[in-house]
């Protein structure tokens, strides 16, 4: 594995873990949600780092798994 594939997968495993991590404090910790959105200020703050950090996560992940198999399929 090439280490521009490796910083790829492993950048866009912690960005997506950081967006769980902020999905799930926001329906545990930070008093969950209903229709009208969270219901504190912590909540809506984890809300925004989820919206943000779970797409980019994934479609960085996407990337350097697309990457990871370009490498390996070059290479036989």
């Amino acid at each position: 594995m090439q280490p521009d594939t490796r910083k790829l997968l492993t950048t866009g495993a912690i960005i997506f873990l950081i967006g769980a991590i902020a999905a799930l404090l926001m329906f545990t910790v930070f008093g969950g949600v209903t229709k009208q959105g969270p219901h504190t200020n912590g909540g809506w703050l984890s809300l925004m780092v989820a919206i943000g950090c779970l797409p980019t996560g994934v479609l960085t992940l996407l990337l350097g798994l697309a990457k990871l198999v370009g490498n390996l399929t070059r290479r036989s």
